[in-house]
């Protein structure tokens, strides 16, 4: 799966790009971004393993009891522990189902071309809700945080997709939009027939340029804000940013050596936004 649930594994820009962006944190919201990302995790984990779709989709369903259950104030044992920070930082319900809801799109079937309204909406589960929990804990206000979380995770769930053609292809997935493959002439839906399509660049082109319009609205709400509470954001952006600057430059035609930015150039990012 390609989620920005996955900032923090191998599916994204490298483990320490999140562990990185959250370290920078004070404790206790450190904390609650490391339970956001545990639940993202484990939920990740359900909808990406090989077991029976049934049988994914019934753990899915129990997380969602759970959750409902965690708001009820009559939390399971694994969700005890979150109540402290969900009342601290006000994280809610809806965000937390939402994510669920776009990890069961993975798990009830493999995504092939989707129209564009439902790209979105799957962008819209697993990034920009976890981005929705994560404001909350950043401490931006209810408007601007919203916003960013908008543009922010679909920034960074386009740029996932747009890295990951290949290995989302080799399990039978494709998440680029159907009306960009018929844009670029291209008819099927195969996804090893897609990638090798030589129209393959053209049908990538307006997702660069859809991610790259939302790095750039996200970067406007982040400069009105304090700088104090955007820094976690900002880093994210910026490794990410770099990521499909890198991906626009190397472009889509086989072969597609993997793509990712540089020690140096990440430690440059962190000393600029996080320490400077």
């Amino acid at each position: 799966m390609t989620t920005a649930a996955d900032n923090a594994n191998q599916k994204s820009a490298a483990p320490s790009s999140f562990y990185s962006a959250m370290r920078i944190l004070p404790r206790e919201q450190r904390e609650a971004m490391f339970l956001i990302y545990n639940f993202c995790r484990q939920v990740d984990d359900i909808a990406d393993s090989d077991g029976p779709r049934p049988e994914r989709r019934t753990a899915l369903e129990q997380w969602r009891a759970d959750i409902k259950a965690l708001y009820d104030a009559t939390p399971s044992p694994r969700l005890a522990h979150y109540l402290p920070f969900i009342k601290r930082f006000g994280l809610r319900r809806d965000d937390f189902l939402a994510v669920i809801d776009g990890m069961e799109m993975d798990a009830k079937e493999d995504i092939r071309a989707p129209d564009l309204a439902t790209l979105d909406l799957y962008c819209d589960r697993v990034a920009s809700a976890v981005g929705r929990l994560s404001v909350k804990v950043f401490g931006l206000n209810e408007a601007d945080g919203i916003a960013l979380s908008h543009h922010l995770g679909r920034a960074l769930q386009l740029t996932n997709i747009l890295r990951d053609l290949d290995e989302d292809a080799a399990i039978g997935r494709l998440y680029l939009p159907k009306e960009a493959l018929l844009s670029a002439g291209i008819t099927g839906t195969d996804p090893q027939t897609v990638i090798a399509s030589p129209a393959l660049p053209r049908a990538c082109a307006p997702l660069v340029d859809r991610a790259r319009g939302h790095y750039a609205h996200a970067e406007q709400i982040m400069r009105r804000n304090p700088r104090s509470v955007v820094k976690a954001p900002r880093i994210m952006g910026k490794v990410y940013g770099g990521i499909l600057k890198l991906l626009a430059e190397r472009g889509f035609s086989p072969p597609r050596p993997p793509v990712k930015l540089g020690t140096p150039a990440k430690l440059a990012i962190l000393l600029r936004y996080a320490v400077l």
